[in-house]
């Protein structure tokens, strides 16, 4: 089975003055490892910067494989949670991960930073529990009662570095009042073959992590909210979504393609987590998700060893 993407990715053009896009003219954020003393906590940092024509709203939707803090200093947003639609401005909160694709707009002038929480960092910190907010959205209070003014010590004009570098301080201040606890070795290893090899069996993934099935399905639900099996499926479903979209490396397309057993089994699976046909996906501009999905592909290129962190990936 060759997995063909349906032509070029469709983008939206309300969408302007992006800090960076693709060539295809894909709007992206800024984003980048983390500080290497924060690396197991913390996936990836990013800033986005854009404006959104007078008028027009940008609807499509988040899938996100970890949790998030997200800082948004202007614009407006919707989303449709777990508990119903909300609506925020300014304001600083936590994303929960995504079982399914999450209905989420925005307009204005947007200008955000955040990072994104690798699965087991929120146990060892003593954070909110994953299951308990899936699919939500809260006050960043919920990670850190101390942090309800946090949005109040970033320079609003600051260049994008300098507000990844602010919020890596933030997290340090918190990380080290804790006594830097790392994260279960057995969710990180399970989190590696999520980037790696998402299509191996539950089974082998407990050999691999070196525990038995049993306490594999424990650790992986308390740390990313979703028992194994879904975990893994998801991420084979966002790393075709990348490529659909044109933020993956092109190469993997055969080898993307190999993970499901055919093209039904494909398509049964990408409908029920982005809630449309791969054609849908590709035809319908999707400017939100496609900066989520880049931000992960970037990591994921950096996990594998095919791309060296700073470097221009295949997408630019």
């Amino acid at each position: 089975m060759q997995r063909q993407r349906n032509g070029v990715p469709a983008v939206d053009p309300a969408v302007t003055r992006s800090v960076v896009q693709t060539r295809d003219g894909q709007p992206l954020s800024y984003n980048r490892a983390p500080a290497a003393d924060l690396a197991p906590w913390i996936a990836r940092i990013y800033v986005i910067k854009f404006d959104v024509k007078p008028g027009h709203v940008l609807r499509c939707g988040l899938l996100n494989d970890t949790a998030f803090v997200r800082i948004m200093f202007s614009g407006q947003a919707q989303a449709e949670t777990i508990d119903g639609e909300i609506a925020f401005g300014r304001s600083a909160l936590f994303f929960g991960p995504q079982s399914r694709r999450m209905k989420y707009s925005m307009r204005g002038n947007v200008a955000g930073v955040g990072i994104a929480i690798r699965p087991g960092a929120c146990t060892s910190l003593k954070g909110p529990r994953l299951g308990d907010y899936l699919d939500r959205i809260a006050p960043v209070e919920i990670v850190s009662p101390d942090d309800k003014a946090v949005i109040d010590t970033f320079a609003p004009d600051a260049a994008p570095e300098d507000w990844c570098r602010r919020i890596e301080s933030l997290f340090r201040i918190r990380t080290e009042k804790m006594g830097w606890p790392v994260p279960d070795p057995v969710t990180a290893s399970f989190e590696g073959l999520t980037l790696s090899n998402p299509a191996i069996s539950v089974k082998q993934a407990a050999a691999e992590c070196g525990v038995d099935l049993r306490k594999l399905e424990r650790i992986i639900k308390r740390d990313f909210g979703l028992p194994p099996k879904q975990v893994l499926r998801r991420a084979r479903a966002l790393d075709m979504a990348s490529y659909l979209r044109g933020v993956a490396d092109g190469a993997e397309s055969e080898e993307l393609s190999l993970r499901y057993y055919d093209d039904s089994h494909f398509l049964r699976e990408f409908a029920e987590l982005f809630g449309m046909s791969p054609r849908q996906f590709t035809e319908t501009p999707q400017p939100l998700m496609t900066l989520a999905l880049e931000l992960r592909q970037a990591r994921r290129l950096e996990f594998l060893k095919r791309l060296e962190p700073g470097k221009p990936r295949p997408w630019q």
